[in-house]
């Protein structure tokens, strides 16, 4: 019997920060990995999420891979029989992010592994959980903080948290020029959540950055771009 893993990656803006995340649906108990880097790519934390993910199982362990990103997907199920052939390299050049792609190739080598593609935000609790986990990891990526491996209680229904009576609650209005408001609609729409949600959300990140990290983290950004 297989075990059902999902893993995603993401990175905002790309290339930028981004985060990547892992759940293992292990009949022990859920396993659920998270990880990110500062200054990074979309495809780069796809396949750094199925690296941590195959990594995580010994040689020869039966796995069926669930990834939204069908950059990953083909990579090993499509093309990198050809790109091994040529040396790593396509019809135009050497193979991008060659690093990861050989290590991915490694691991699966020694493991048997069921690719599948899944469609993104429709709905699959595994691969919207593994969506929250990348999330995360980009923001401990962006505040310094540790992130790794945890074994929880399933992660579905997420509660809402109390909703804080009038008293505490202000509203502050903010006006964001048309180009900053269209950017937050479609970053919000990638990480499928509403804009307001996303703009409370970058907006409490900064406030635990400080001037100084944010400065910091737009300087390596930058730097990578």
């Amino acid at each position: 019997m297989r075990t059902i893993v999902y893993a995603d990656g993401g990175c905002d803006p790309n290339p930028g920060p981004g985060g990547w995340g892992v759940v293992i649906q292990d009949p022990a108990g859920t396993v659920e990995l998270h990880g990110g880097d500062r200054a990074t790519t979309n495809n780069r934390m796809e396949l750094t999420a199925a690296i941590r993910a195959l990594e995580h199982f010994p040689e020869g362990a039966s796995i069926e891979m669930r990834c939204d990103s069908q950059y990953v997907v083909k990579s090993v199920t499509e093309w990198m029989r050809g790109w091994k052939a040529r040396g790593w390299r396509t019809a135009t050049g050497p193979v991008k992010n060659i690093d990861l792609m050989q290590r991915l190739d490694a691991l699966a080598a020694a493991r048997d592994v069921r690719w599948t593609w899944v469609r993104g935000h429709a709905g699959e609790a595994g691969n919207e959980r593994a969506d929250r986990l990348a999330a995360l990891g980009r923001r401990e990526a962006l505040s310094g903080t540790t992130s790794g491996e945890a074994t929880l209680p399933p992660a579905d229904p997420v509660p809402e948290p109390p909703v804080p009576s009038p008293a505490h609650t202000k509203t502050v209005q903010v006006a964001l020029s048309a180009d900053l408001a269209n950017a937050l609609s479609r970053a919000a729409g990638r990480a499928g959540i509403t804009p307001q949600a996303y703009l409370e959300d970058a907006v409490r990140l900064a406030l635990e950055l400080k001037p100084p990290g944010v400065a910091r983290v737009r300087a390596e950004l930058q730097k990578a771009s």
